[in-house]
């Protein structure tokens, strides 16, 4: 009974695989939380209820036997629910009437998902009321058709992990001080996207913090307003030019000093004296080599494009994604880590639409697959920012 009641109240078509996946991703840090894996179903199924009672109220995780998403009235409480949770406001009741639509299309997708018993799984986020092709226009605005030697004077140096040994099994830069919290690039002024400016972000704010010990928050803003050209903000771009800019413009400013408008505005010059963070430099990864990549990942995080413009990515939830992937790279994340879990070899990713959406913010992408350009083309445009170590940091 138990069982049931976990199965009806806190997934959309769960399997028992997927069900214990989540249960072991999503138990919080009282200690009973912490427990292995290897625990009997009951016991963990226990923990869920007796520490995760907050989740009953998530309509992220919150769903619906298959019977149940046949009801009218089970759905539209779904979605009033959905609505509040994430501070919908709807201009009119026929723009009312048309999200739900739409709501109700994507929520049958990921329940049919669920029920595959894949790697990985899906949930209701804020793309819910979004149809897929308005999801591609704003949220994804990376511009692979830009040249990655366009904005070099001289093409990058050699590849400087290309000697490294003994790689760790698994490499977290979250847990090495060296990641910001999520951050939400949010729908930028109705265009493409500004994940590029986010990407390339994060990377910088992990090599400063490689180097001087100090991790802090720089500005995606100052890229999207200053870095114009070859980048076209809210447009799109691709994180080797950012990278370019920041070293051509002697640093980034900070988040603080610069903050972010989910618009693109006015350059603002630099003060004599504001607080800036610099790069040395810039190196692409080898494409379409995995052990490149995590050569690379081993030293430090890495912005890299992805194919993410598929239904399945607009809701993935959690577990290792190897699903569909759209035609070609046009998102930018940051790769953040390596490991294993259920036997499953991972790339972790940081992405920029908010804690709602993934796992806290974060994709798992299925690596050791074979395929040289990886799950999703990630092998294929990876890049990362050199900072050496200098008395003023």
């Amino acid at each position: 009974a138990l069982e049931k009641h976990y199965y009806k109240s806190y997934h959309i078509n769960l399997s028992v695989e997927q069900r214990d996946r989540y249960l072991q991703q999503q138990l919080p840090a009282a200690a009973i939380c912490h427990m292995e894996s290897k625990l009997p179903t009951l016991f963990l199924l226990l923990a869920l209820v007796v520490c995760s009672a907050s989740h009953h109220h998530d309509p992220s995780v919150v769903g619906y036997s298959k019977e149940d998403l046949a009801l009218p009235s089970r759905l539209v409480a779904l979605f009033t629910s959905w609505s509040g949770n994430h501070s919908k406001i709807y201009t009119s009741p026929k723009e009312k009437a048309k999200r739900y639509g739409i709501f109700k299309q994507n929520l049958m997708h990921i329940a049919e998902t669920n029920r595959k018993n894949g790697s990985y799984w899906l949930g209701l986020n804020q793309f819910a009321d979004i149809a897929h092709e308005e999801f591609r226009t704003n949220y994804l605005g990376l511009k692979q058709e830009l040249s990655r030697t366009g904005a070099q004077s001289h093409p990058p140096p050699t590849f400087r992990y290309a000697n490294a040994a003994n790689l760790p099994s698994a490499v977290d830069w979250r847990y090495k001080g060296a990641v910001t919290p999520v951050k939400n690039q949010g729908k930028c002024e109705s265009l493409a996207g500004s994940c590029w400016a986010f990407s390339t972000v994060a990377a910088v704010e992990g090599i400063n913090q490689i180097v001087t010990g100090k991790l802090v928050s720089l500005s995606e803003q100052e890229l999207m307003d200053c870095d114009t050209t070859f980048e076209d903000g809210c447009g799109g771009g691709i994180m080797d030019f950012a990278f370019a800019y920041i070293m051509g413009s002697q640093g980034i400013r900070t988040e603080e000093d610069y903050p972010y408008l989910m618009e693109e505005g006015y350059c603002k010059e630099k003060e004599p004296h504001a607080s800036v963070v610099t790069i040395n430099g810039y190196e692409d990864v080898p494409a379409n080599s995995e052990i490149s990549f995590l050569k690379a990942l081993a030293h430090q995080p890495i912005s890299v494009g992805i194919a993410a413009g598929t239904r399945d990515f607009q809701f993935y939830k959690g577990g290792v994604f190897d699903g569909a992937c759209s035609a070609e790279l046009d998102h930018a994340v940051t790769a953040v880590g390596y490991g294993s879990s259920y036997g499953q070899d991972y790339i972790t990713m940081k992405n920029s639409w908010g804690k709602k959406w993934g796992e806290q913010g974060y994709v798992r992408i299925k690596r050791g697959t074979g395929t040289p350009e990886g799950v999703c083309g990630v092998y294929t445009m990876a890049s990362y920012p050199v900072k050496n170590a200098t008395p003023w940091g």
